[in-house]
C-alpha cells in the first residue's frame, strides 16, 4: 500500500478478487463455451450456465460491498459537511448526489467548502472530474 495517495493511485484493487477469482471464473466461462461447442449436450449447457452464474455472483457480491461503502461515505460526508460548510451551504447538503459526495471525500477540510460550492454551482457529477479538482488529497486506505 502506498504511503501517499492521489488521483492516479487511489483505485483499490483487491488481489484475491481482481487477480484470482474474476480471472478463474472468466476462464471457467471460456472453458465451458469450448466444451459446449465441441459437444452440445444438457450437461455442457448447464456447465456454461453455472459458470456464468458464478461469475455474476462474484461481481454482484463486489458491487454490494461497494454500494454499502458508498452509503457509509454518504453518511460520513453529510456529517463532515455539517461541521465544515458555511451556514449558507449547509442547507444545500441534501442536494449532493452520492457520486458527488464520494468524490468530495478526498478533499481536505480547508478546501471542502470551496469545492462543494463549485460542485453544486456547476452541477458537476462526474466522479473523476470532481476528484481531479482536489488539490490537497486526503487518503482513504480503508476501502472495500
Amino acid at each position: 500500500m502506498p504511503k501517499t495517495q492521489n488521483f492516479e493511485n487511489h483505485a483499490k484493487f483487491v488481489p484475491a478478487f481482481h487477480f484470482f477469482v474474476a480471472p478463474v471464473f472468466l476462464l471457467n466461462i471460456v472453458w465451458s463455451i469450448v466444451r459446449l461447442v465441441r459437444d452440445v449436450s444438457f450437461g455442457t449447457v448447464v456447465s456454461l450456465l453455472v459458470a456464468i452464474a458464478l461469475f455474476l455472483l462474484a461481481l454482484t457480491a463486489r458491487m454490494f460491498a461497494l454500494t454499502v461503502q458508498d452509503r457509509v461515505i454518504r453518511l460520513e460526508m453529510r456529517l463532515r459537511m455539517e461541521q465544515m460548510l458555511p451556514s449558507e451551504l449547509r442547507s444545500r447538503i441534501p442536494e449532493f448526489t452520492v457520486d458527488q459526495l464520494v468524490s468530495l471525500r478526498f478533499a481536505s477540510d480547508a478546501e471542502l467548502p470551496e469545492l462543494a460550492r463549485k460542485v453544486l454551482e456547476e452541477k458537476l457529477t462526474n466522479r473523476k472530474a470532481i476528484k481531479k479538482l482536489v488539490r490537497d488529497w486526503q487518503p482513504d486506505f480503508l476501502r472495500a
